[in-house]
């Protein structure tokens, strides 16, 4: 361990976070640093009985020497960004880590990244997310291929290229004067660290993604759980777009920078267009076999076929680069491509909410943590989003379809429309199975 350590803070935003506080705690009391070097905040915007064992585990904490303290606030006033900035205006560290709940911080987490912070443009140093609970289900699987390539991918490459990446809104650790310098936290957005993320780089502060340092988290169990947080996501980062994207244009960056961040920011557009493709895919089965004369046209739109080829590549690449058993993990391809056509009905709302400017507050993703009694679905949501209608109804709409394809003997058409049956199918029923499960 080096000499000379800076202190560090250590914020735990929390809300209603029973099922896991406990874990949350004590993981990051086990991480490896000089204690008198180390402080920590648990954040509390909670209301119910997490109050109590928060405080009580602070307090225990406290006895055994750490320098750990507990902020709670009543009227979650800016969600996340404002329980963080709070904390911010308190932490006595020169560099501060963040961590959400459903993390469990690896003891070397501090040995890891401090040390890139000796280049002073350093602002923040970001690490590669770990998946606790992957093996649970074919749900959790598909999150977590669809995360590992990312980080894998997008978060490494998009660094080592020169372009603009984002803290991840946990498992990261900031330079506290790099927070300063960009205006502080800010919650006019549901997407609080991307925001803070461009804000920061405009001001030239530099980013580091630590592929090779992980810290691992739990996944949601829970179908509306995920719908929650890609909702929260997807919405946010649109929001980011429309406020961030004409400061980066007015910038002095170079071009391509300036182009891969309208990719990087706006890329979740492409929900309402698979909506779309979703809605026309049926109706031009339908004209291509009644209505003559455009044979060419629907030949060359053969062409995008092409853009899952290089998904799946993207993926293999991802699954590769990290795990020995990616043949394996490569066969849920299929899945998580349903997956994500099926959650196009749910992702199109948070798009179309943030074009509209239509403002909702932030929505905390359950966890169940290591529960094994009532208390493991204490937060799960039972309520049915009218989403959930439009799903059904998609299903129904691709099983006809599929049934009017295999009367015209489009055959082509039919594996595409069997992907859309299953994403629109299966996210549909397990929004209703999860909230009624007992």
């Amino acid at each position: 361990m080096p000499e000379l350590m800076p202190k560090v803070t250590i914020q735990l935003p929390l809300f209603n976070e029973y099922n896991v506080i406990e874990r949350l705690i004590k993981s990051v009391c086990e991480i490896n640093y000089p204690t008198d070097k180390l402080e920590i905040q648990v954040l509390d915007d909670s209301t119910d009985e997490t109050v109590e064992l928060a405080s009580s585990l602070v307090a225990e904490y406290t006895k055994k020497g750490f320098n750990i303290h507990y902020i709670h606030r009543i009227n979650r006033e800016g969600f996340k960004a404002g329980a963080l900035k709070a904390g911010l205006a308190l932490a006595e560290g020169e560099f501060v880590a963040v961590f959400d709940a459903d993390f469990v911080p690896n003891t070397d987490f501090l040995l890891k990244t401090v040390p890139h912070f000796n280049n002073p443009k350093v602002g923040m140093v970001q690490t590669r997310w770990e998946h606790l609970n992957e093996e649970f289900s074919f749900l959790t699987r598909a999150q977590a291929l669809a995360l590992d390539g990312h980080f894998v991918l997008e978060q490494q490459v998009r660094n080592k290229a020169g372009f603009f990446i984002n803290f991840n809104g946990t498992a990261g650790i900031w330079r506290k004067s790099c927070i300063i310098d960009a205006g502080n936290w800010h919650a006019d957005t549901l997407t609080e660290d991307l925001d803070l993320s461009y804000r920061a780089q405009l001001k030239n502060w530099k980013f580091v993604f630590l592929n090779d340092v992980t810290s691992p988290a739990e996944l949601p169990e829970d179908i509306n759980a995920l719908k929650t947080q890609q909702f929260r996501w997807t919405k946010g980062a649109v929001e980011t777009a429309k406020k961030m994207l004409p400061h980066v244009f007015k910038s002095d960056l170079p071009l391509k920078v300036k182009l891969e961040c309208f990719v990087h920011l706006t890329s979740n557009i492409v929900y309402p267009f698979i909506m779309v493709v979703a809605a026309l895919n049926i109706p031009i089965v339908i004209f291509k076999n009644t209505i003559g004369g455009f044979d060419e046209y629907y030949n060359l739109m053969s062409v995008f076929v092409v853009a899952s080829v290089s998904t799946f590549l993207f993926y293999t690449y991802a699954q590769k680069a990290i795990h020995l058993d990616w043949r394996r993990r490569l066969l849920l391809f299929p899945v998580f491509l349903a997956g994500s056509m099926g959650l196009a009905v749910n992702n199109s709302k948070a798009v179309i909410e943030a074009l509209i400017n239509r403002k909702t507050g932030f929505t905390r993703t359950p966890k169940s943590g290591d529960a094994k009694t009532a208390n493991q679905r204490k937060y799960m949501q039972k309520k049915i989003s009218s989403t959930v209608f439009l799903e059904l109804f998609m299903t129904l709409y691709f099983i006809i379809g599929i049934g009017i394809s295999a009367y015209f003997l489009e055959i082509a058409a039919i594996p595409f429309q069997l992907l859309f049956l299953m994403g629109f199918g299966t996210v549909g029923y397990l929004s209703l199975r999860h909230a009624f499960a007992k």
